[in-house]
């Protein structure tokens, strides 16, 4: 596969969202430009409107943005307000369109709110850990779900 502009990402952020032990994953919508119609748990990508109206410091430089992109995504996407995000870990790939993106992965607890899906998924469920290799999970998911269950159950 070839890279469309090697100097240009997409950054985006996901959530490992755990509420009464379960975890949520959301099917994405077949109109998806990757891994249409898989399972996957919330997220999306990073907006300069994330941070540009926010204070910066020093000037033209922001903290957290990230997280406060992904807490907005999880809003938009599922409903839902959650805890503090903890990162768990990252990684790259590259769209089918040849855009590479960098994926950074979290995980929090839910702290309110019910679902209410927007048009990026088309349905969800909440699944214990040991439940997540039977899902039509985009790959690593799976592993992440289960790496995040270890942690929270030490």
């Amino acid at each position: 596969m070839e890279i469309q502009n090697k100097e240009l990402h997409r950054i985006t952020s996901t959530a490992i969202i755990r509420k009464d032990g379960k975890y949520l994953i959301v099917q994405r919508s077949l109109n998806k430009k990757a891994w249409p119609g898989k399972w996957t748990v919330p997220g999306g990508g990073l907006e300069v409107d994330d941070y540009i109206n926010t204070p910066s410091f020093p000037a033209n430089q922001w903290y957290n943005a990230l997280e406060t992109s992904l807490k907005r995504e999880i809003l938009e996407e599922v409903g839902l307000e959650v805890g503090e995000l903890k990162y768990l870990t990252n990684l790259v790939f590259i769209r089918p369109d040849g855009i590479p993106v960098i994926t950074f992965s979290y995980y929090c607890d839910w702290k309110s709110g019910e679902i209410k899906l927007n048009d990026e998924s088309s349905t969800f469920k909440w699944v214990l850990a040991n439940e997540v290799e039977k899902c039509d999970l985009i790959p690593g998911i799976d592993d992440e779900i289960i790496e995040v269950d270890k942690i929270l159950n030490k």
